[in-house]
């Protein structure tokens, strides 16, 4: 079931795909916007706030990719990102660029309305089970808010990102393994191979960007091996 008064975007060149997805996911309780193309997602982006975005990759023009890309260095806006392509490297490149998650096509409605869900769960609603405040050399974790500070200055987090960093300050310096981080970013049971593996990698290393001084010699998000990942805070 949705939150009431969600507001989705959807976005997508095709008309007819933009049709059916619109009047799912209305009778599924949601309140969905549409667009056709980049450039009117950008002017309703511009006026109006939306609680997630689906988005088309294949587009004529500016594509999805570069979109996502684009929107990610102004807000964090949660982004599924709607794929023909089903190689690993192309979903990698999207959740490099910035989306939360991918669904590739064809799909069932059923399991786009689990990946809108398992999404919006992630946005922070509750107090942390951990310390408040997390502090990573000059970096400053505001755990119940899921927001990353440099002195005054805020780091942009996407929502994946928010999610495995207020999961990990839970439990500060102690090692969270693969499968619980997997499960709060909302995979399903039985996608927990090597393709839940890499996404995980990814979401590590570009939150390593982040918060180390030097990604490639991490201080602060450790990988403990044979486990998974750590937070070992100041």
């Amino acid at each position: 079931m949705s939150v009431p008064e969600t507001h989705l975007l959807i976005v997508d060149d095709d008309e007819r795909i933009r049709t059916l997805l619109r009047r799912f996911l209305v009778r599924n309780g949601y309140y969905v916007t549409t667009a056709k193309d980049a450039a009117q997602a950008r002017r309703l982006l511009a006026g109006l706030e939306f609680d997630l975005i689906v988005l088309d990759v294949m587009m004529p023009g500016e594509d999805g990719i570069a979109l996502t890309r684009a929107l990610r260095r102004h807000g964090q806006t949660p982004i599924l990102l709607l794929t023909a392509k089903g190689d690993t490297d192309d979903r990698i490149t999207g959740l490099e660029a910035g989306a939360d998650d991918y669904l590739s096509k064809p799909f069932e409605p059923r399991e786009l309305l689990l990946r809108i869900a398992a999404i919006l769960r992630r946005v922070p609603t509750v107090e942390s089970r951990g310390p408040k405040f997390l502090t990573l050399g000059p970096m400053r974790f505001d755990t119940a808010k899921g927001e990353l500070w440099n002195g005054d200055t805020p780091i942009r987090l996407t929502g994946s990102e928010q999610t495995l960093m207020r999961r990990l300050a839970e439990t500060p310096g102690e090692a969270v393994d693969r499968p619980t981080l997997i499960e709060e970013l909302g995979r399903e049971p039985d996608d927990t191979g090597e393709n839940s593996d890499r996404a995980i990698d990814v979401q590590i290393t570009r939150l390593r960007r982040k918060i180390e001084p030097d990604p490639r010699e991490p201080r602060y998000l450790q990988t403990v091996r044979g486990m998974g990942y750590m937070l070992v805070p100041d």
